[in-house]
């Protein structure tokens, strides 16, 4: 009598689901009471309902890996002690993580909750606005909150063919140093070697958010530079000379606790492009015969492309609001949108979708206003 043939294992299946620029602040309430105008994410219920549904359900039995690609925590609009600052060491950092954490508790439970579930993971690559998790202290902090040690990655995630990056890379004035993350030379104590970008954003773009709270929000930015030298004239020719003035300080002063010589000033003039298309960078990575998809996310805009059937590029958009000024899409858009990356039983490459999160159905919900 033949002996039964061992039995095989069944295969794991799995999935990974990747979101990016969520830009989670101090919470949509100050601590008195008021609106907090300057943060960005006002759909912590829904996140919750979505980082609850991939890991129940028809997903309970499977490996779920939640990646976030960047920009998941907004610190470039976070106050410190009443101030903006863009000199940001370990110790502020870890504060202000604090303060964002205590804004959006539910988010944070959800989270715990999920990596609590055995086989499921979470991946952090950082972004230019949440540049400040590469200090230990807040991973070994966010490590602590979740209540499982979280992968981070500085720039790059790179798995089965996927090549998974937040994309700020790619453009001159928001690319980090990989080479030195930390300035510490003539310090007292080592700062974030914060992009060209970043500074611009602390010391010229929060000054004009302060009366147009939207104004980095509209799309396209050319249109609505043209509809606002009509409209707000007298805005326009002041952003004109803080910016000029800014270019003109950074080329000019030099200061042990930022780093851009003349000549990297020049490439970012140079290179410039407000909320720039990153499919060009997408399809150069492709041109490596080990990577079959890109993706990306930075520009808050949602997009699909496709190379040829093994070539493939998604960026996975936002869940902030957006104003849009093309008349085929003319107002607010909230599309709350991710990328599930599925493994096949077959055993064939994984595919992505780019996807929407519309949240379980609800009879009424508050209307975000700041």
């Amino acid at each position: 009598m033949e002996a039964a043939p061992p039995e095989q294992p069944t295969p794991v299946k799995k999935i990974k689901v990747i979101i990016s620029d969520l830009h989670l602040g101090k919470g949509r309430l100050l601590e008195k009471g008021g609106i907090n105008s300057l943060e960005e994410f006002y759909y912590g219920e829904k996140l919750v309902e979505f980082i609850h549904f991939y890991s129940t359900g028809i997903y309970r039995d499977y490996e779920v890996e939640l990646i976030i690609n960047g920009d998941f925590l907004n610190f470039l609009q976070c106050d410190y002690k009443g101030h903006f600052l863009s000199v940001i060491t370990e110790a502020v950092t870890l504060e202000i993580l604090k303060d964002c954490v205590k804004g959006h508790m539910n988010v944070f439970k959800a989270l715990s909750e999920f990596a609590a579930k055995p086989g499921n993971t979470i991946t952090y690559i950082v972004g230019n606005h949440d540049q400040g998790m590469l200090w230990p202290a807040c991973r070994a902090y966010l490590n602590q909150v979740i209540g499982t040690p979280i992968r981070y990655k500085n720039i790059v995630y790179f798995f089965d063919g996927v090549h998974i990056e937040h994309g700020h890379m790619h453009e001159a004035a928001n690319r980090m140093d990989p080479k030195k993350f930390f300035l510490k030379k003539d310090l007292v104590e080592p700062i974030l070697n914060l992009p060209f970008g970043s500074h611009f954003f602390l010391e010229v773009v929060l000054k004009i958010k302060q009366f147009y709270p939207h104004v980095d929000k509209i799309r396209p930015f050319g249109k609505m530079v043209r509809w606002s030298i009509v409209n707000e004239t007298k805005l326009m020719i002041k952003a004109f000379f803080m910016a000029v003035g800014y270019f003109m300080k950074s080329a000019l002063i030099k200061d042990p606790r930022r780093s851009y010589p003349l000549k990297k000033i020049i490439k970012v003039i140079a290179e410039s492009a407000i909320f720039p298309d990153l499919s060009e960078s997408a399809r150069k990575i492709l041109g490596d015969e080990r990577v079959h998809t890109v993706i990306f996310g930075h520009t808050h805009v949602y997009q699909y492309r496709q190379w040829s059937e093994n070539k493939e590029y998604f960026n996975t958009g936002t869940w902030t609001e957006i104003t849009s000024l093309d008349i085929v899409s003319l107002g607010k858009i909230t599309k709350l949108t991710y990328v599930l990356i599925e493994y096949p039983e077959d055993g064939a490459r994984p595919r992505g979708r780019l996807k929407e999160w519309r949240g379980y159905h609800r009879i009424e919900e508050d209307v975000a206003i700041s």
